[in-house]
């Protein structure tokens, strides 16, 4: 497999300093870039596999590049921040970030997460399909990955493509926290035991009137069930 480019957009040099090696030391090219502007930049000419993006930066905060860059990419971004308000996590959520670090973490969780996210990559380079998923007024195309809510198109960040389409593939199957965990990230990954909660929550904002059609199952997990209201 192609050695995978990590573009790293962090300004505390202490830090940087002690992820770039690292990351080489597992295989990775790493490019790093010291302010928001410097990232951008290197995003447009370094073509990067995945995004390692802190929140607080110089010139352009973290937001503001997440935001830019996903007006023109679906590229994996996960942000490294000492931000762990909920609010915030769920507003870079929305704004399309596919995993986030709360500072300070162990590299090898870190590692772990780049590993799932590549993993997901070489999956969708190998499948080829020619197919849809479709539950009640949710449609999922699998061939150009684009989600529909009545009609309307929703863009869906990587991680919650990936959720929505685990409980589409078996509507009105429970899957538990456990299941979802393994299935979309990874049987390696390490993280808080409430990802799967923040990313459903996500999807439900992104659903509006129909949120009720991810029903959560107390103490267990989720699953999609056709509700009567949603019409």
């Amino acid at each position: 497999m192609e050695k995978a480019k990590i573009l790293l957009i962090e300004d505390e040099e202490s830090l940087a300093s002690f992820i770039q090696p690292e990351l080489e030391l597992e295989g990775y090219e790493v490019v790093w870039a010291k302010d928001g502007k410097e990232g951008l930049e290197f995003f447009e000419k370094e073509k990067p596999t995945l995004i390692l993006l802190d929140w607080m930066l110089p010139v352009y905060d973290g937001i503001t590049v997440l935001r830019r860059i996903r007006k023109v990419s679906d590229i994996p971004i996960i942000m490294l921040t000492a931000r762990n308000q909920a609010s915030d996590i769920s507003n870079a959520l929305d704004q399309g970030l596919d995993d986030y670090m709360t500072k300070p973490f162990e590299i090898e969780e870190l590692f772990a997460r780049i590993r799932v996210i590549l993993r997901r990559l070489e999956r969708e380079k190998r499948r080829v399909v020619s197919s849809t998923l479709e539950f009640s007024v949710l449609k999922i195309d699998l061939v150009s990955h684009k989600f529909w809510c009545k009609g309307e198109e929703i863009y869906l960040t990587p991680k919650e493509y990936a959720l929505l389409c685990e409980l589409m593939n078996d509507p009105e199957k429970v899957k538990s926290r456990d299941e979802l965990l393994d299935i979309v990230w990874g049987y390696d990954f390490i993280g808080q035991t409430n990802t799967v909660d923040v990313y459903i929550r996500a999807l439900r904002n992104k659903l509006g009137k129909y949120r009720n059609l991810i029903k959560t199952v107390r103490g267990y997990g989720y699953c999609l069930r056709k509700v009567d209201d949603n019409e």
